[in-house]
């Protein structure tokens, strides 16, 4: 068994894209910040997302059958702190600006990329449920922000190719 600590401090030297996670449905709207997110294939396009099972979002996220992978862009470096910590009775989604494509997942309109996505399986290992999800839908920013990437603890900017 390796040591918990080590394990953690091991991951956060891997660099990983920050992510606003969204969905909408009967079970209501919710967003989480995610950066365990990954494509699986193409062909159908189709990406996981890896959730708590005991965060807020993750039962949401389930029941509804549907979320968006919002990917952040250096300009939301406020907004992934909102989503990030929870607060009763703020309505998280009250920043930004968001709109729908196919699935009805709110969609952060100025999102370096957004995968609008249906859940088709998941598997829960540990603590976390890895979450597979077909795209059926893409929206790409005109101009794409410079990245957003969670590494050592901290946000860092990569600057994006002019």
């Amino acid at each position: 068994m390796s040591d918990v600590g080590a394990f953690r401090e091991g991951m956060s030297r891997l660099g990983a894209a920050v992510n606003l996670i969204t969905t909408d449905g009967a079970e209501g709207r919710h967003g989480i910040i995610a950066s365990a997110v990954c494509s699986v294939t193409d062909t159908p396009p189709m990406l996981l997302a890896c959730i708590n099972t005991a965060s807020r979002a993750h039962d949401r996220l389930v029941a509804n059958g549907v979320l968006c992978v919002n990917v952040l862009g250096a300009g939301h470096e406020e907004l992934s702190g909102v989503f990030a910590r929870y607060r009763e009775g703020v309505d998280r989604f009250a920043h930004g600006s968001w709109l729908r494509l196919a699935t009805g997942a709110p969609v952060l309109r100025d999102a370096n990329a957004a995968f609008d996505c249906r859940i088709v399986s998941r598997k829960v290992q540990g603590t976390h449920s890895v979450i597979f999800c077909e795209v059926e839908a893409v929206r790409l920013r005109d101009r794409p922000d410079h990245g957003l990437v969670w590494f050592g603890r901290g946000y860092h900017r990569l600057a994006h190719p002019a």
